[in-house]
């Protein structure tokens, strides 16, 4: 199929072929990313002497890898979301200029987030709950993951524009690349070159600058109905095209902020708690709950450019159908989520390490946090989808309402009443509760103006509407 005709697709095929075609390379990309990360977690649990250590120092660099990847979002997931909007519509040659501020503003935040991690590394990692044991295993790992932020910022940033351009398989191909590079790397830098923690980093950094010089060169075909312009115009900012395209980033961005927010108090908890092999414990188990949560960002990945690309285009009952089914797959990960949670909990747990007291405490948690797990996948939909429509407050308010509004409170006040650390595990399963009815809510209330909605009505009607 030509390039320029691939877009279309989105606004005729059948929505169960189109979740087909897009979801499963953003599920087999977005689980690939998430063994990614598991990747150097293993490797780095079992370093001979070091392990727990290791793993409770790398689970003290989350809130700041977080906060990085929130400023990636903010810039990131607005561009790709204006382009399949823009595609949609037709609008090339915006949907271009979208793509270059995309690359400016994502060198620009990566390298103000560099400059600010290595002045402040030791006080951001303290804070963070780094303990004089852990504190050394942190800043080796952060250091050399801040100074390749920028390469990850703009790859990660790129990467869903393929997608969303009418490329996803290459997206696919291009995570698969780093994940495979970087399981091949991180034993040789591990191991065998005797770097420990920072040849997991270092892996991780060089993978992905491979896989950004060939986004970068995808981008630069003339051919490709989306293409960079060979010129220095590539680095010239739209303010206009960057005010809507951060603006409907907000949401994503807020969400991960927020994320970086609450893993920073969950440490303080289980440090005061539980102690330093309980951010162990968390680490292990945040990483295993992480690989079902990107199965289904996978899934809104594949959502995203065919709700995107039919809101555009004015086709509300696809927009509706692509919703429900997205989110009937998203509950059927979770359950299976729930299941490797609850029943299989000691065998996961210990792929991760051989510690017994680790093991234990990782498996406890690993049960007791996800409980509540099948009811998460629809929530997840539901905000991803408002973001795709362009109704950033109530994207920003449901990304936002689990983790501040109820989850933050309840890991201060769980503890205490319970005397344990497992007041802050238990705290999640009744978040997750609160924010999923507020969710079906909301989104029962969508559905019923969508249904509303004739195909080809102004979509002014349906903001004004909601």
């Amino acid at each position: 199929m030509a390039q320029s005709a691939i877009p279309t697709e989105l606004g005729t095929k059948p929505i169960g072929q189109l979740i087909k075609q897009y979801a499963v390379p953003g599920i087999i990309a977005m689980t690939a990313s998430s063994l990614y990360n598991m990747v150097d977690s293993i490797y780095i649990g079992h370093i001979a002497d070091v392990g727990s250590l290791s793993i409770a120092g790398l689970a003290v660099t989350f809130p700041l890898m977080n906060i990085s990847t929130a400023f990636g979002t903010l810039v990131g997931v607005g561009a790709a979301t204006m382009i399949s909007v823009l595609l949609g519509q037709k609008n090339y040659s915006v949907a271009g200029k979208v793509l270059c501020n995309d690359i400016t503003l994502n060198i620009l935040t990566g390298v103000v987030f560099t400059l600010v991690t290595l002045l402040w590394m030791d006080p951001i990692l303290r804070f963070f709950g780094a303990s004089d044991a852990t504190l050394p295993f942190a800043r080796q790992y952060m250091t050399i993951i801040a100074l390749g932020n920028a390469v990850t910022h703009l790859y990660f940033g790129l990467n869903s524009i393929v997608r969303s351009s009418g490329n996803p398989k290459l997206a696919m191909g291009l995570t698969l690349f780093t994940v495979t590079s970087n399981a091949i790397l991180d034993p040789i830098f591990i191991f065998s070159l005797r770097m420990g923690i920072q040849g997991a980093a270092l892996a991780t950094v060089l993978c992905q600058c491979m896989a950004l010089g060939y986004t970068l060169w995808y981008f630069l075909n003339p051919k490709r109905f989306l293409h960079l312009p060979r010129s220095w115009k590539i680095f010239r900012v739209d303010w206009k095209i960057a005010k809507d395209s951060l603006a409907i980033g907000m949401g994503p961005f807020l969400m991960n902020l927020a994320s970086c927010i609450v893993v920073l108090f969950i440490n303080q908890q289980l440090v005061k708690w539980g102690g330093d092999l309980a951010i162990g414990a968390y680490g292990i188990v945040n990483r295993v709950s992480f690989l079902f949560v990107m199965i289904i960002m996978g899934f809104n990945q594949g959502m995203q450019p065919i709700a995107g690309y039919n809101y555009g285009a004015r086709q509300y009952s696809r927009v509706r159908e692509v919703y429900l089914k997205t989110a009937g797959w998203a509950t059927l990960v979770c359950c299976v989520g729930f299941i490797f949670s609850e029943f299989l909990s000691e065998p996961v747990v210990r792929i991760f390490t051989s510690d017994p007291v680790l093991v234990d405490k990782a498996a406890h948690g690993l049960r007791k946090m996800n409980i509540a797990f099948p009811i998460i996948g629809f929530q997840m939909v539901t905000t991803n989808l408002f973001q795709c429509l362009g109704m950033v407050k109530k994207s920003i308010f449901l990304s936002l309402s689990r983790q501040l509004l109820f989850l933050l409170p309840c890991i201060y006040i769980l503890p205490p009443l319970m005397e344990s650390e497992w007041g802050v595990w238990y705290s999640f399963p009744i978040s997750d509760t609160i924010a999923s009815v507020i969710t079906a809510l909301m989104a029962w209330s969508l559905l019923v103006k969508l249904g509303r909605l004739k195909d080809g009505d102004d979509p002014a009607i349906l903001g004004s509407q909601i």
